[in-house]
């Protein structure tokens, strides 16, 4: 894992102490690169169980204090918080990708013709994402129900091969390739504990799919 360019004054103990001292319970502190899930507190007997991702270790005071307000009532409001996290989330690191082998002509299906035809009439040729059909292991993937990906570090859609067949109905593929599409143009939205991938706004667009309703139809007999 890649470091955060970040200049780390706190470290876990000194934040293990500094939350102890505030709280006067014992914790356990885990600090973790999960960018998903950046910041969770559970209450095991007296100890409260933290877990913090590593780029709170830069954090400043009014941070640090108002993560002590959020963990004595979560529905404390928290902008110091979300400020900090939306200020520094473009530096969260990923593992260096291997290369993509991109391939967009599938036996069935050409990839790139369905995405340059979602993004004119969806979203004025706006869209800069790369598209391909994924790599082996589909009927498992399939199992998972991940049919497509939106990698937002290297800007890059994958699509399950395993829709690559005359079975799929050509407007569920074009459905799976427009969410994957709106995970481009809409990022993640950023709130105090969690990153939203599936936001109201999302929701919202989603169903201005013209197929969106035959589409999830489709796909619940997909799954009996």
């Amino acid at each position: 894992m890649q470091q955060l360019p970040l200049s780390f004054h706190n470290d876990e103990q000194y934040l293990k102490r500094y939350f102890e001292n505030e709280i006067k319970k014992n914790v356990s502190l885990v600090i973790t690169d999960n960018s998903t899930s950046m910041l969770s507190i559970k209450k095991k007997g007296n100890t409260f169980v933290i877990r913090l991702h590593r780029i709170f270790l830069s954090a400043g005071k009014e941070v640090l204090g108002e993560m002590f307000e959020f963990i004595k009532n979560k529905k404390a409001k928290t902008p110091y918080i979300r400020n900090f996290i939306n200020q520094n989330t473009h530096l969260l690191k990923m593992k260096p990708g291997r290369k993509v082998n991109m391939k967009t002509q599938g036996r069935y299906y050409d990839l790139l013709y369905i995405f340059n035809s979602l993004n004119k009439d969806y979203f004025e040729g706006n869209i800069s994402a790369s598209i391909t059909w994924g790599k082996g292991g589909a009927r498992y993937r399939a199992r998972k129900r991940t049919l497509g990906s939106y990698n937002s570090h290297n800007n890059l859609i994958r699509i399950n091969p395993v829709l690559d067949t005359k079975r799929v109905p050509r407007y569920f593929l074009e459905f799976v390739v427009y969410h994957e599409m709106l995970h481009a143009d809409l990022g993640v939205a950023v709130n105090p504990v969690r990153r939203t991938i599936h936001s109201k706004e999302f929701r919202k667009r989603e169903i201005i799919y013209k197929h969106y309703h035959r589409a999830i139809g489709w796909e619940k007999k997909m799954w009996v």
